[in-house]
């Protein structure tokens, strides 16, 4: 396939947006929310991103309550999203924007590639 690139068994590729960054959806149901990075899965090319992409679960119900209390039922919680359909939150501007690296003095360093700023 012409223009993508998968990632080789036991090999994850490099992502640009990481764990504790603030980032906004720009494709998909959940477009123009924003949260922050929970999770980075590499492997699958995917993030996990507070408050976005909620799911409803069921869990098994369980004895491990207080007092022996049964616990289970729908849960709600969040699920990957894949990187593509995320974008970076510019710090100054607070609009979407792509990572960019910068080397200082040895160093890699994340810019903002519309402000030029470190992230």
């Amino acid at each position: 396939m012409a223009g993508t690139k998968k990632s080789e068994p036991g090999r994850a590729r490099r992502m640009k947006i990481r764990k504790g960054d603030k980032v906004i959806v720009i494709a998909g149901k959940d477009r123009g929310r924003e949260g922050t990075v929970i999770a980075v899965r590499p492997d699958r090319d995917q993030v996990l991103v507070q408050g976005v992409n909620l799911i409803r679960k069921n869990t098994k119900v369980n004895y491990q309550g207080q007092r022996g209390a049964k616990e289970g039922g729908i849960v709600t919680q969040e699920a990957l999203i894949h990187v593509s359909n995320v974008a970076l939150i510019d710090p100054d501007s607070k609009a979407a924007t792509r990572a960019g690296f910068r080397t200082d003095g040895g160093k890699k360093v994340r810019v903002s590639r519309t402000s030029g700023k470190d992230i």
